[in-house]
């Protein structure tokens, strides 16, 4: 059994496709047929079905997953820890951050944080927590920004800050004159949602069960920018990090009564190799984060 064959069978079982796989291990589709067929061969196991162009793993298949995937993870933590012992002074950090906080809050933490370690390289994905999540947990990205109170299983976390969530208006709105408005009232105007996987939309969904109204969800998108045009050109009103609408003259931000706040947490595998670049991005976020309201 070889690295090579592992991160085959594990690239093909993520991605559900040989071809991707090659693309994404950048080798020849040949190669990774080759990979999984020697390793199913070792292993006397047939660990994928397929059916013409549709691959899915077996029962089999899913449980030698696991330990493929731990098997990658050490040795990956094995040779950054190895590197580091030798006084290596290069590294990556790996980060998943919402759309909403890379364009409004990260930019200048990022900045700072490699004005630190100007040789330390830097790779953000901008996904939605649901993704992220996953991502940290099979080992895409080796931390990320996860929001609200509970953390899934599997992670480790530190809460870095505390933003309040907002009803966003265009600025000529009448709800734009108003200091706070209640659940129901903002249910009762036309919205432009995020999609499903992104932590506001999941606090709409919970809005919604609670209110007795159907309210009516005028557009839904995955883009931020977007969401805060159409609120801008009058389409809808939504809900924002006060931090992303108070410098925006076209909009307006309004409390809810009883007032939001969003807990977020700097998040990665509780049981993987937090690196050494990794924890250096982590005490630099606490650092600038220490003392602000709401921070534990």
């Amino acid at each position: 059994m070889e690295l090579r064959q592992l991160r085959a069978f594990v690239s093909v079982a993520r991605v559900r496709s040989f071809t991707r796989a090659a693309e994404h291990l950048r080798i020849a589709q040949p190669a990774v047929s080759i990979a999984i067929a020697k390793l199913e061969g070792e292993l006397e196991q047939t660990l994928f079905s397929r059916q013409g162009k549709q691959v899915a793993l077996t029962a089999e298949g899913e449980v030698f997953l696991r330990h493929a995937e731990r098997i990658l993870a050490g040795c990956a933590a094995a040779g950054t820890e190895m590197a580091e012992l030798k006084g290596l002074e290069r590294g990556e950090v790996r980060i998943g951050i919402p759309p909403m906080m890379s364009s409004y809050y990260f930019p200048r933490v990022i900045r700072d944080f490699r004005l630190r370690y100007p040789r330390l390289q830097f790779s953000v994905y901008g996904e939605g927590a649901a993704r992220i999540q996953r991502m940290i947990l099979q080992g895409e990205i080796d931390m990320g920004v996860v929001a609200g109170a509970s953390i899934p299983r599997g992670l480790q976390s530190r809460l870095f800050l505390r933003e309040e969530i907002v009803a966003c208006v265009p600025a000529g709105h009448p709800l734009a004159l108003r200091d706070k408005l209640s659940f129901d009232e903002f249910l009762g105007e036309p919205l432009v949602l995020f999609k499903q996987g992104y932590y506001m939309r999941e606090l709409i969904d919970e809005m919604m069960r609670r209110c007795a109204c159907a309210p009516e969800v005028v557009f839904e998108t995955n883009l931020f920018s977007l969401v805060r045009s159409l609120v801008r050109e009058g389409v809808g009103i939504s809900t924002l990090l006060r931090m992303v609408v108070v410098d925006e003259p076209r909009l307006a931000a309004v409390s809810f009564d009883p007032p939001l706040y969003l807990d977020l947490h700097i998040a990665w595998k509780a049981d993987g190799y937090l690196s050494l670049a990794n924890r250096s991005f982590v005490d630099f976020l606490l650092e600038r984060t220490e003392g602000l309201e709401g921070v534990g």
